[in-house]
């Protein structure tokens, strides 16, 4: 079985080519500082009701070292963590967290190179008494995410590897990064200008500069 580790080598933008759509986590859901660095690790899943971080708060110490903390949340009106609970899950040996919500303590996280990708931040926390099960399926940025699932993260975006499909998947990220490796831009541009020409023919497009007729 392929290490979760090694996706690290590849950027969202093959992942989400390969993937499609559905994989991928919304607009909403980016790096709270830059420049990240890519990173990947197994899911490790939490859900937070509305104005609560408890079970975020109980995962940084239940989560192995290497994984992602995915968090459903959706509220936008409450952090789920601040800069401690940022720097206890670093110590602790985990890779990043991904939330469908905010955060705190921006400028300390920052500072602390904890890679952390969220809607925004909010100075006001939420509370704690809501407890949940731990690592079920959670659905964060519009994408549905089960425990150990690769999620792998950089300025791009966020992109979800089911787990049955990491072997598959890395093969095919591998081979197509090897392709695009060995392209000269000359040849890729040749290709592209043939391809769109083409669709813009077949469109009855007529371009008197460019020379497609349709």
């Amino acid at each position: 079985m392929a290490d979760v580790d090694v996706f690290s080598d590849i950027p969202t933008t093959t992942l989400a080519d390969l993937l499609g759509r559905g994989q991928v986590m919304d607009i909403g859901i980016r790096p709270l500082w830059g420049p990240v660095p890519r990173v990947a690790g197994p899911a490790f899943t939490v859900r937070c009701p509305p104005g609560d971080n408890l079970m975020l708060h109980a995962a940084i110490y239940r989560a192995a070292p290497g994984a992602v903390i995915v968090v459903e949340s959706g509220d936008l009106d409450y952090a789920l963590a601040g800069g401690n609970v940022c720097a206890v899950a670093q110590r602790r040996g985990v890779t990043a967290f991904v939330a469908d919500g905010l955060i705190r303590d921006l400028a300390e996280v920052r500072e602390a190179r904890f890679p952390v990708f969220a809607r925004g931040v909010i100075p006001i926390p939420g509370t704690k008494s809501a407890a949940r099960p731990l690592n079920e399926r959670v659905r964060c940025g519009g994408v549905s995410v089960d425990p150990g699932d690769v999620v792998v993260a950089d300025e791009e975006g966020v992109v979800v590897v089911p787990a049955a499909r990491r072997e598959e998947v890395l093969a095919a990220a591998r081979a197509k990064l090897a392709k695009e490796a060995e392209e000269t831009l000359d040849a890729w541009e040749s290709a592209h200008r043939a391809k769109v020409d083409g669709i813009l023919r077949g469109q009855g497009f007529e371009d008197v500069q460019g020379g497609v007729r349709g």
